[in-house]
């Protein structure tokens, strides 16, 4: 087999280099690897290129949620299966899938292992393959990009200025194809699976190859019922959060809102066009 390993060296504040020697270790004798490294300029058209010169049978992603999301729009319709090696500051997808995160177990998965085809959302002109919203979880994306902080220390720290600094609640509106509802909350979500990064449960009904996604609307910032996100098996407030299943929606706001795919800041929106794609992504699993 021939493998292309897409590393993001500054994703999780950790060294990626133990990790590719751990796959080389584990190859078999006949295949061969490629490395391709992000460098934040210009990845998607490089890697696009990369994959269009070479032929590989599976392609390899060391990185978060967002590295992922590289990979799968960089594919296009010629989609390759992916093995994840979870090395981002939240590994959401990688939960969601169940996967282990320690790497003398996700490793042969990630190269050898049997795979399972997921959904992904259409999101404007980019897939989502996780949670992606508007409001206040983008706002500390933005904050946590521009932040010399990396890791989980990153987000907590500069999880706490921005809850003081947020803008919200802020107006929604909610276009399906049955209806059109007027909404105001701190965040609105577009989620194609259970669990955000941190592990915690916001989508308990959520599937990821179910061929819908939800609109998750979060009213009001809540400790409680944000604490009961940590266990799996709680029931959120209809006075925290409600949920409305689609399969395609158009989200708008009176003002422009942050808005983020997958753990990656896309800019402040206040239109989001979103169609789920069936089956678009194939990943290794076990």
């Amino acid at each position: 087999m021939k493998f292309l390993f897409i590393i993001n060296p500054i994703s999780g504040n950790e060294d990626k280099s133990h990790l590719l020697k751990l796959v080389k270790a584990k190859l078999r004798e006949k295949d061969e690897i490629e490395i391709f490294k992000t460098s934040g300029k210009n990845d998607l058209k490089k890697l696009k290129t990369k994959l269009s010169e070479t032929k590989f049978d599976r392609v390899l992603v060391a990185g978060g949620d967002g590295t992922i999301k590289l990979a799968a729009e960089a594919m296009g319709e010629d989609s390759l299966p992916i093995g994840i090696l979870p090395a981002g500051s939240a590994n959401g997808l990688a939960n969601d899938l169940n996967l282990p995160l320690e790497p003398k177990k996700f490793i042969p998965i990630a190269l050898y292992g049997k795979t399972r085809k997921i959904d992904a959302i259409h999101i404007n002109d980019q897939i989502g393959l996780h949670i992606s919203d508007f409001g206040l979880n983008a706002e500390l994306i933005k904050e946590y990009e521009s932040s010399s902080l990396r890791g989980k220390l990153g987000y907590a720290l500069n999880s706490i200025s921005t809850l003081f600094q947020s803008k919200g609640p802020y107006d929604f509106k909610i276009e399906t194809k049955e209806e059109t509802f007027h909404k105001k909350g701190i965040m609105l979500a577009l989620a194609n699976s259970k669990k955000f990064g941190t592990g915690s449960v916001v989508n308990p009904k959520g599937k990821i190859d179910d061929g819908i996604f939800e609109i998750l609307l979060f009213k009001k910032l809540d400790l409680i019922e944000i604490l009961k996100t940590l266990n799996e098996g709680s029931e959120l407030s209809s006075d925290f959060i409600e949920y409305f299943p689609v399969k395609e929606a158009t989200i708008t706001t009176k003002q422009p809102v942050d808005f983020q795919i997958d753990g990656e800041y896309c800019n402040s929106l206040q239109e989001v066009k979103a169609k789920i794609l069936p089956k678009k992504l194939e990943v290794a699993v076990e």
